[in-house]
């Protein structure tokens, strides 16, 4: 069988300028723009604008991709921040060209890589609806036919002739979801901005996306950094590191437990310290993360579930707010939330106060015999409570591993990891 998607020593590569002067006089801008104008270099990504004393830097976004993806299969993209997979779905959205290689298609594709993607601001959702069928090649009756299934799901019919410019985020999502999903394309091609939706979005956008892969044969491409999403809607998978694909696998979840083992055979064993002012804002400054035994030492190696452990979170804050909420999630490695804890948690009495700017540290007691063995992520999340997110779960936030073994009970016949999510320790008693 022919595959529908088949890439060949795909390549894809930027120029970068790294700026040595800090001081640019007139006659350097008035240079630069005389080379621009005459330059034949494409593709320059900087901070700004090249200036004299600049040096260039070939960087290679992708390089040598081959992959072939039959017709109906769903693929999971997966890897770390700056792997290069939203750059290869722009290649293969045709957004932009590859510097090397070739990608062959077969069949319309539709793709939503971030929010507004294919939409015109000025126009309403209508218009827009109609707009997205246009460009995929459909006629009017086409889409009209589509039209109503496209609204229910996106559950916008009363902002319908509203321009979309005036549309939360959650929104333009579905909407755009809804037109890429519905209007019969044979390659869906979707990146994170799922996750700009709600909870039960979510899981209709998966729903959706497994139904028109096994029902009605498309193809469906799928980057997201949920381990849970990827394994209950891919059948394949791809692993991406610095631009190359690393590991391929027709088992989804054998290739996310090797990703997330290599994580955390690399880095963040039981700490995450500082070393950038990435998470730096002005309500809650982290520059320390890390699991501790009750004298505040840092835990090194495996920890035993039967010790008692304490999670601490070392940060400058500059600003008071009443509404200040700081806390962890605790990820399992299919990237399911086991639990998560708030310093506002308890009764408002027994909350931990802040009372003046200054370094602080926020310390949670962990609780033992409750997970399984295994290896856990614990991320920092946070924000203000009901105004806004600082640390939003499962967004790139600070984070460390851990790794549980021994210790889950004192009992003899309970000496093994069971076969559950979480492996609490329970009193019984007869009751006459």
């Amino acid at each position: 069988m022919q595959p529908i998607i088949k890439v060949e020593n795909l390549g894809k590569s930027y120029i970068i300028g790294h700026q040595r002067e800090k001081y640019v006089a007139l006659r350097d801008v008035l240079a630069n723009k005389t080379r621009q104008m005459v330059s034949k270099t494409k593709n320059i990504l900087s901070g700004g604008q090249l200036i004299a004393g600049d040096e260039m830097e070939e960087f290679w976004a992708l390089k040598d991709i081959n992959f072939e993806v039959q017709q109906g299969d769903r693929v999971g993209i997966i890897g770390r921040n700056g792997a290069g997979k939203s750059t290869l779905l722009k290649v293969l959205s045709r957004i932009t060209e590859p510097t090397t290689g070739r990608i062959h298609l077969k069949g319309r594709v539709a793709s939503l890589l971030e929010v507004g993607t294919g939409f015109h601001p000025e126009l309403s959702g209508r218009e827009n609806i109609y707009l997205n069928g246009a460009i995929l090649g459909m006629g009017r009756a086409e889409v009209r036919k589509k039209f109503d299934e496209i609204v229910d799901f996106a559950g916008v019919e009363k902002f319908l002739d509203t321009p979309v410019k005036r549309y939360s985020s959650g929104m333009y999502v579905r909407l755009a979801f809804a037109v890429a999903a519905h209007l019969e394309p044979e390659i869906l091609i979707i990146d994170e901005v799922l996750a700009v939706g709600d909870a039960e979005f979510q899981k209709k956008c998966l729903g959706k996306m497994e139904d028109v892969s096994k029902n009605d044969g498309r193809t469906v491409l799928f980057v997201s950094h949920n381990m849970g999403a990827i394994a209950s809607l891919c059948n394949r998978g791809i692993l991406l590191t610095n631009g190359e694909i690393i590991k391929r696998e027709d088992s989804v979840t054998a290739l996310i437990q090797y990703y997330l083992n290599e994580s955390i055979n690399i880095q963040n064993i039981n700490l995450w310290e500082r070393n950038s002012d990435k998470f730096d804002n002005e309500y809650f400054s982290p520059y320390k993360f890390y699991i501790s035994d009750s004298y505040m030492k840092q835990e090194e190696g495996v920890l035993s579930n039967n010790d008692d452990y304490y999670i601490n979170i070392a940060a400058n804050i500059s600003k008071i707010d009443n509404a200040l909420t700081i806390g962890y999630a605790v990820f399992d490695q299919s990237n399911n939330c086991i639990f998560w804890s708030y310093q506002t948690d308890s009764n408002q009495k027994d909350w931990p106060l802040i009372k003046s700017p200054g370094n602080y540290t926020l310390r949670s007691s962990f609780p033992k015999r409750l997970l399984n063995e295994g290896k856990y992520r614990i991320e920092l999340i946070g924000g203000l409570h009901y105004i806004k997110w600082i640390f939003e779960p499962q967004k790139s936030n600070p984070y460390f591993f851990i790794e549980i073994n021994g210790g889950l009970s004192d009992s003899p016949y309970y000496t093994h990891k069971r076969e559950s999510i979480i492996a609490p320790i329970f009193n019984w008693e007869i009751i006459d």
